[in-house]
């Protein structure tokens, strides 16, 4: 636990293997026995039918609640499902607080479906700063990590993403239609050209972990949950990479984003997707 006296970037000296650990034990515990085995009555639909829960995010997410709280007295969690049934808990992201930014199952639809492409995600900031990311995906057992300024980590292992390779078409994962506007669907148009090669996302913590890895060139995302992007952008600026709203600037989390925005493995190929968008809108 973070002493009177300790600061968040001595806590995460400290204590990010704790993060990790929490993370790994909250998988272990509320999701994998889950993963292939849930009954009916374990999956329940919010917004609409691609917009799912079930049994393993509440649980994974009460039980990172707890652990987390504890590790760092003083902060506060804002879990996709705790918002869920209160909007108003969400505001707490751009308050002064150390806040954990909590998706417990970020592909549900996937992890509903058996399909192994989900993970957890749990991002720690500060006044609207990244500081630390987690992504794992358990089905995979691949865990990666960042702490601002200090690179990022898949396995141990440092990710470097990298400019995409001269003359090859560039690979966008976008924004599924159900989730943008008709303003949105225009700018996404743009991406639709010669020497861009756009397909639908999936889990969008792994959509960012494949970015950091340099397996996926860039995305376009249409929404602001700070849940589904947090970790995910973190990993990306630690391995190198940048992300541009439609407007030019880096995407906030504590929201009021010009959407859609883009996040890639360098500077240069942001401002192309970025372009692109613009140009369609």
């Amino acid at each position: 636990m973070i002493g009177d006296t300790e600061t968040i970037d001595e806590f995460l000296t400290q204590h990010a293997a704790d993060v990790e650990a929490a993370v790994r034990k909250a998988a272990a515990a509320e999701i994998m026995p889950r993963f292939r085995r849930l009954a009916t009555h374990e999956v329940d639909q919010k917004s609409g039918p691609h917009d799912l829960v079930t049994d393993a995010d509440r649980q994974a997410e009460l039980y990172l609640t707890e652990a987390l709280g504890a590790l760092l007295p003083g902060s506060v969690v804002v879990g996709e499902e705790a918002v869920h049934a209160n909007p108003a808990s969400y505001e707490a992201i751009q308050g002064d607080k150390p806040v954990w930014i909590v998706d417990p199952v970020d592909g549900t639809r996937q992890f509903v479906h058996g399909d192994p492409g989900f993970c957890t995600l749990v991002a720690l900031a500060q006044g609207g700063v990244l500081l630390g990311s987690w992504t794992y995906a358990p089905a995979r057992d691949q865990l990666a990590t960042a702490i601002r300024g200090r690179g990022a980590f898949l396995d141990g292992e440092r990710l470097h993403a990298g400019p995409p390779e001269p003359g090859r078409d560039l690979e966008v994962a976008t924004s599924h239609p159900d989730y943008t506007t008709d303003e949105q669907k225009r700018a996404l148009v743009g991406l639709w050209t010669d020497g861009v090669a756009p397909r639908a996302c999936g889990s969008a913590g792994l959509e960012y972990l494949a970015i950091a890895r340099g397996e996926l060139d860039a995305t376009a995302f249409s929404w602001e949950a700070a849940w589904d992007h947090a970790a995910g952008l973190l990993l990306v600026e630690e391995a190198g990479g940048a992300h541009l709203t439609l407007t030019g600037e880096p995407f906030r989390i504590t929201g009021g984003n010009a959407l859609p925005f883009t996040a890639a493995r360098d500077a240069a190929t942001a401002r192309r997707v970025r372009g692109l968008l613009a140009g369609g809108a």
